[in-house]
């Protein structure tokens, strides 16, 4: 089952005992955490909810957890984030528990990559609760656009469409920032033309980010921040910046393995979802990473995106801190 009809299923209550996330687009997983908290335990409820993260963790008090009877009510909600840094043992033992899952929870598995011939995926495969939450191809990016305008009741012009592609890309949270704003600025009921998209969705400068996360792979603090003053001068909210950075730099992790699985450059890139002439530039790029420099940023990147999520401090400030720490010089 793909991610958009899972939503819908869960908008409507319908889940399974066990879901299987698989893939990186943090858009579609989280509104797919909503939807199915949403239909198995509603809003806030404590008492029936448990979270947990896969790395150092035992399956032992996982499945415990899924296994423990809800409190006045049907059923319990048990998330796992980072399910594949589970040890390989602890996985074979949740792969067990989802060939006879119970009734009474719903667990979630989340994972950004599953060996697709370990036990874990393969069982979740044969459960048919498997579903991949890859970032969208660039020709599906404006079917996607038309069906949230859709599901909003937006009447949105096909040059309309085009445009909003245009201006943010395949960024989803940024898309749905722009349909919102839209909503706003044309009206209920009103239709959302390629003028009102040219008006009210800044267009995103992606040589601009393009900048920045060069300039971070060359530990360049001085023009990492001025790319990044110049993207907030053209009034990018600070959390779409980091979005933006984070898919980039998931782009060279991609291609430094790629390259080191020894495909040429263009086809490194093509893997890595990259157009063909930032070859080069990705390439560059990913030579100046070792897989701990990695490492050391996305914990950064994804510290930043709880702290712009959650935090009182001005958003420019936060995402500030981020670039210099990015930046900062690593023995």
């Amino acid at each position: 089952m793909d991610v958009q009809t899972l939503i819908q299923k869960a908008n409507k209550g319908e889940f399974s005992p066990v879901h299987v996330f698989v893939g990186g687009e943090r858009f579609f997983i989280d509104r797919a955490i909503r939807a199915l908290r949403k239909a198995t335990v509603g809003e806030g409820d404590a008492w029936n909810e448990q979270g947990f993260q896969g790395k150092g963790q035992s399956a032992s008090a996982i499945i415990e957890a899924a296994k423990t009877l809800p409190m006045m009510a049907q059923v319990r909600f048990v998330l796992v984030r980072n399910a594949d840094q589970l040890a390989p043992a602890e996985q074979d033992k949740l792969a067990a528990y989802i060939k006879e899952p119970v009734d009474s929870a719903c667990l979630v598995l989340l994972a950004e990559k599953l060996d697709g011939r370990g036990r874990l995926a393969k069982a979740a495969k044969d459960r048919k609760v498997l579903t991949n939450a890859e970032p969208l191809k660039q020709q599906a990016v404006l079917g996607f656009v038309n069906a949230e305008a859709k599901s909003r009741k937006l009447q949105l012009e096909a040059s309309a469409a085009a445009a909003l592609v245009d201006a943010v890309g395949n960024d989803l949270p940024a898309i749905d920032d722009a349909l919102e704003r839209l909503s706003l600025y044309v009206g209920d009921g009103a239709k959302i033309t390629q003028e009102a998209v040219e008006a009210c969705v800044s267009r995103v400068r992606v040589e601009s980010i393009w900048a920045l996360v060069d300039a971070v792979s060359q530990r360049d603090t001085k023009t990492a921040l001025r790319a990044t003053a110049s993207l907030l001068s053209d009034r990018e909210p600070p959390l779409r910046i980091l979005s933006m950075v984070a898919r980039q730099l998931r782009m060279v992790a991609r291609m430094g393995d790629a390259l080191q699985s020894g495909m040429s450059p263009p086809d490194a890139a093509k893997t890595a979802g990259a157009p063909p002439f930032k070859a080069r530039d990705l390439a560059n790029a990913a030579k100046r990473f070792t897989r701990a420099d990695f490492g050391q940023a996305f914990a950064v990147l994804a510290a930043t995106d709880l702290a712009l999520k959650g935090s009182r401090r001005p958003h420019e400030a936060i995402l500030e801190g981020a670039i210099l720490e990015l930046t900062r010089s690593r023995a």
